[in-house]
């Protein structure tokens, strides 16, 4: 029952990537040659919500998992955020900062699940190296199009 509430809470997290669609806006932007196929975007973060939540679901009955939860939940809210921020609003400057923390929080989510369950921690790996890409990708294509008039 708990993974599945950890579960929704992502699925609401996703349904800002149906809400708020990287449309023409995106398309006309100029982007980096390392810049994933558009198939790849949904495949990534389905495999992370479901790792996520199941880690989620590891730890939350364990003894001082306080801790790991609120950044679980503090994650994500900024996975949340990051979407209408950048899709949305077109404001990649702040979407960068957004994903920044969102980096760091998953960085110390990982830690701190890693240090109750082992197992919990390592599933949180491919969310944290996607992440790394995602920031990568974010930083260049709001340096590469500064002229556009996009913030």
């Amino acid at each position: 029952m708990i993974f599945l509430l950890f579960l929704l809470a992502s699925a609401a997290a996703a349904a800002t990537g149906v809400i708020f669609k990287p449309g023409a806006w995106y398309e006309g932007l100029r982007k980096p040659g390392f810049t994933p196929p558009n198939r790849l975007f949904p495949i990534a973060w389905t495999a992370i919500y479901l790792l996520s939540a199941i880690a989620a679901a590891r730890v939350a009955g364990v003894p001082g998992s306080d801790l790991a939860l609120a950044l679980w939940a503090a994650q994500i809210a900024l996975n949340t955020l990051w979407t209408p921020v950048f899709f949305g609003a077109h404001l990649m400057a702040a979407g960068m900062a957004v994903i920044a923390i969102l980096w760091l929080v998953v960085l110390a989510m990982t830690v701190t699940f890693w240090r109750i369950d082992v197992l919990a921690g390592v599933m949180l790996l491919p969310y944290l190296a996607w992440l790394c890409v995602a920031a990568a990708l974010n930083w260049r294509i709001w340096r590469d199009n500064r002229t556009t008039g996009a913030a």
